[in-house]
C-alpha cells in the first residue's frame, strides 16, 4: 500500500473518529436540558413583553389576572391572561431586586433579596398605603420566595443560599402582625440530606436545592417549592414532608423563578428570559 493511501486511510478514519466523539457529546447534552420534560404537561404558554423579561414573581389575583414583579423595577405589572398584555402598573418603590410577591385579602406584599418586605395595603384603591418591614434576613440569605398560606396564616419564604445551618433549608413564616421572622426556627425544613435529593447533592450542602419560588395548593394544602438554578420542583404535604421531586427540563424552563396557583389549583410557572422571551406556563405535573 502506498503511504500517501495510508496517511488518508489514517486522516478519514480521525476525522470518523472525532465526529463519533462530537455526536456523542451533543447527544448526551441534549438529552441533559431535555431531561425531566416527560414530567408534565404544559396546557397553554403566554410569551411575556420586554418589561417583564426578568419576571421573578407571580401570584394569582382573578380568572384572567396574574400580578407580577420582576427583579429590577419596583413596580407591580398586572397582566391579563385573556389580552395577553400588561393591563396596569402599580408602582411601589424605586430601583431595586424584586423576587417574590404575594397576596392577602385586599393587600399584596413583595419580597426584596435582602429580606425587605413591602406591603401595598388596599392595592385596588387609588390612596392605596405601601410600607417596609425588615423581616430579619439579610442579603446573604438572597431571599427570592413568598407566598401566602392559609393553613399557617402567614406569609411564608425559604433563603436560596444561606439558612442557619446548611444541612436545611427551612420554610420561615412571616407575622401578618409584625413582619418579623424567627431565623432561627424554620416552621418546615427541606433536609439537604433527603433520599429523594441524592441525585442533586452538591459538595457544598447547601448548594443541593436553592429555593426561588414557593406556593401553597389552596386544595391539598401541599408546598410546591421551586428552584430556578438547576431547574426543579419539590413537593412537600402540609406537615412539611418531601414527597416528590421533579426535574425540569431547560428547554421549558430555562430560569423558573415565579410560581402560583388559581383558586382552583391550576399552577402557573414563570420563566426570565433566556434565550427568546419570558414565559408563563399553565402545568400538569405527573404524579410520581
Amino acid at each position: 500500500m502506498k503511504k500517501s493511501s495510508l496517511f488518508i486511510g489514517l486522516f478519514i478514519a480521525v476525522l470518523i473518529g472525532i465526529a463519533i466523539i462530537g455526536f456523542s457529546k451533543v447527544s448526551q447534552a441534549n438529552a441533559k436540558i431535555t431531561e425531566g420534560s416527560d414530567n408534565y404537561t404544559i396546557s397553554e404558554t403566554w410569551e411575556l413583553p420586554d418589561e417583564l423579561d426578568e419576571i421573578s414573581g407571580i401570584v394569582w389575583i382573578d380568572d384572567h389576572t396574574l400580578a407580577c414583579v420582576q427583579d429590577e423595577n419596583g413596580i407591580i405589572y398586572l397582566y391579563d391572561l385573556d389580552e395577553k398584555s400588561i393591563r396596569e402598573e402599580i408602582p411601589f418603590s424605586g430601583n431595586g431586586d424584586y423576587e417574590g410577591i404575594a397576596l392577602h385579602k385586599t393587600d399584596l406584599y413583595v419580597m426584596q433579596s435582602d429580606g425587605l418586605l413591602y406591603e401595598i395595603k388596599d392595592w385596588r384603591e387609588t390612596n392605596r398605603t405601601i410600607s417596609s418591614y425588615q423581616t430579619g434576613f439579610k442579603a446573604a440569605n438572597n431571599m427570592e420566595s413568598l407566598t401566602y398560606s392559609a393553613k399557617d396564616s402567614s406569609l411564608l419564604t425559604a433563603p436560596k443560599d444561606k439558612d442557619a445551618n446548611d444541612e436545611f433549608k427551612g420554610i420561615y413564616k412571616i407575622s401578618m402582625t409584625s413582619k418579623r421572622v424567627d431565623v432561627n426556627s424554620p416552621t418546615y425544613k427541606i433536609e439537604m440530606n433527603a433520599e429523594a435529593l441524592k441525585n442533586y447533592r452538591d459538595k457544598k450542602l447547601r448548594k443541593t436545592f436553592n429555593p426561588s419560588e414557593i406556593a401553597v395548593h389552596p386544595k391539598t394544602n401541599d408546598i410546591y417549592v421551586l428552584e430556578g438554578k438547576n431547574p426543579k420542583l419539590l413537593i412537600l404535604d402540609e406537615h412539611g414532608n418531601l414527597k416528590n421531586v421533579y426535574k425540569l427540563d431547560e428547554i421549558n424552563f430555562p430560569q423558573p423563578e415565579g410560581m402560583t396557583f388559581s383558586a382552583d389549583g391550576d399552577l402557573y410557572i414563570s420563566n426570565e428570559a433566556v434565550i427568546g422571551a419570558a414565559t408563563i406556563h399553565l402545568v400538569d405535573f405527573k404524579m410520581l
